[in-house]
């Protein structure tokens, strides 16, 4: 078909352009998943612990919530229930970026044009864009499913398959939402939304019922990656829902494509108010990630409520088996279950606060590869000047959602609200280290400053597998998150989260000093 001609050739280009984040992020995935078993055979090594295990799961709802239900007592089936739905997230999150990035990005910076000028078909870019998702997603279920082999190859092809069709069915997603729209950030935030809700309607369902039966959960394809039941007497007639979602949904997308414009969308951009109200750098950069703030703001809110009410039932859920003891003060610290689980949730927010930094950070390489920044620039208006309204949006954000998280936490858990709030606020030093370092690669050299995402996918993997594989100490320090203090129940040491604050200034200092020098990216 001559709408399917130079399909080989983007292929492989952008695989090439993708050898840094598509192995990170699956990477990241594989060890997530590939660590539980052994995790979990520490933790739940006898028969009886693992049937007290399914026990306390089937009464308590929070949980089922937060994770999903369990179908068996293998430690196949329960690495299925712990990392399921977080892997299948991170699986669908691999597949939306991947295909926004070849798609909608593409034309948004006008490099879309320029291919579409060669020998190329209509749909060869939609086409590839989807195969690279489909590799990413391909090569995950290959890893996992070697990995997991030993705990039944059945079970391993199963849950491998699913996370693929999960990562598949949202790039699907993705293309279908890149063409409604004009903007490369509106259609990630958009297709992320639609993840979201998929969570909370699993969320809701499976806390409602204990075998994942709700409506709810069948209206969810994170629910679907559940109800497949691998290593608990496969479904595997939940993978045709698969097949038929991404089938509908890939045949949609190929019928917009075909149907507008290079650059066009079906649902253009709302002209802006007839007086402008954008004076300032700052005000503009407001205008562009204001979005992006208040739904990680909700989002860091309704985790913290969630994770909050989880509190009162750690205990009885951690009960006296001292390996999963051992994991949460390797995480949270020696001060009791009940502050090391609020130390180690609150740890695990800071992490995921480094991914929106440093996407917030590198909102201003975007806006520079886009050309966009050169008619500001243009202006009477300087280099440092438009960077800081950026990096005001990107550092006193993360500051922003992580108070939001602790306040969450304090509606959730109902108490000690100032130490909560503390953990929270702590982790921000950490976070802005990260941060700072988008910063230094943006300012130094644009053309590597996307390894900041490798950055961060390092340390959410430290700070999140690192513990329950009791990692070497050496290991956990090389994060700045291993070197905060563990509130609440720690002492306070302001020695540590002093020196990454300054190590956090003197990152952005030595990044604004390269953006001040360099030439703009052409």
């Amino acid at each position: 078909m001559t709408s399917l001609v130079g399909t080989g050739v983007l292929l492989r280009f952008n695989l090439r352009r993708d050898r840094l984040m598509i192995p990170v992020w699956v990477a990241v995935n594989t060890l997530m998943v590939l660590s539980m078993p052994n995790t979990l055979e520490g933790l739940y090594g006898t028969q009886a612990e693992r049937a007290d295990l399914l026990d306390q799961v089937a009464t308590n709802a929070s949980l089922r919530a937060l994770i999903g239900p369990v179908f068996d007592d293998s430690l196949g089936a329960l690495t299925a229930w712990r990392v399921g739905v977080y892997a299948g997230a991170l699986a669908a999150v691999t597949g939306l970026l991947v295909v926004v990035r070849h798609t909608r990005d593409e034309e948004e910076t006008g490099r879309q044009e320029l291919l579409s000028s060669g020998v190329v078909g209509r749909r060869a870019s939609l086409t590839a864009a989807l195969l690279a998702a489909a590799v990413a997603s391909g090569v995950l279920a290959l890893l996992v499913t070697a990995g997991l082999a030993g705990q039944g190859v059945v079970g391993a092809l199963a849950f491998g398959l699913g996370l693929a069709a999960v990562g598949m069915l949202f790039a699907t997603t993705a293309a279908i939402v890149a063409q409604l729209t004009e903007s490369a950030r509106l259609a990630r935030g958009l297709t992320a939304g639609v993840l979201g809700v998929a969570f909370v309607l699993r969320a809701s369902g499976d806390s409602a019922s204990t075998d994942g039966s709700s409506v709810l959960t069948w209206l969810s394809p994170l629910g679907w990656l559940s109800q497949l039941r691998p290593f608990a007497a496969e479904r595997w007639w939940v993978l045709l829902l698969f097949a038929a979602a991404i089938a509908g949904q890939g045949t949609l997308a190929y019928v917009l494509a075909g149907r507008r414009d290079v650059a066009m969308s079906f649902v253009p951009t709302r002209p802006g108010p007839p007086v402008g109200r954008l004076g300032t750098a700052g005000a503009l950069a407001w205008r562009l990630q204001r979005g992006a703030v208040l739904g990680w703001s909700l989002g860091f809110f309704l985790a913290g409520v969630v994770y909050g009410g989880l509190t009162d039932g750690v205990a009885d859920l951690v009960g006296d088996n001292e390996k999963a003891r051992e994991i949460f003060e390797r995480m949270g610290g020696h001060s009791g279950i009940t502050d090391a689980f609020l130390a180690s949730m609150t740890g695990m927010l800071g992490l995921v606060a480094a991914l929106y930094i440093v996407a917030s950070v590198l909102r201003l390489h975007g806006e520079e590869t886009s050309m966009r920044a050169e008619p500001v620039l243009a202006n009477a208006v300087g280099r440092l000047r438009w960077a800081s309204g950026h990096l005001v949006i990107a550092f006193g954000g993360s500051a922003l959602i992580m108070l939001l998280a602790g306040l969450g936490f304090a509606v959730g858990y109902g108490k000690e609200v100032g130490p909560v709030l503390g953990a929270c606020l702590v982790q921000v030093a950490a976070v802005w280290v990260v941060g700072g370092l988008a910063v230094l690669l943006y300012g130094l050299a644009p053309r590597v400053a996307p390894l900041a995402w490798g950055v961060a996918g390092a340390v959410l993997l430290v700070g999140w597998v690192g513990p329950a594989l009791d990692v070497p100490q050496v290991v956990l320090d090389l994060s700045p998150f291993g070197h905060l203090p563990k509130l609440p129940g720690g002492d306070m040491e302001w020695g540590p989260v002093l020196v990454l604050l300054a190590l956090a200034a003197v990152l952005v200092t030595g990044g604004l000093a390269g953006l001040r020098r360099r030439d703009l990216t052409t």
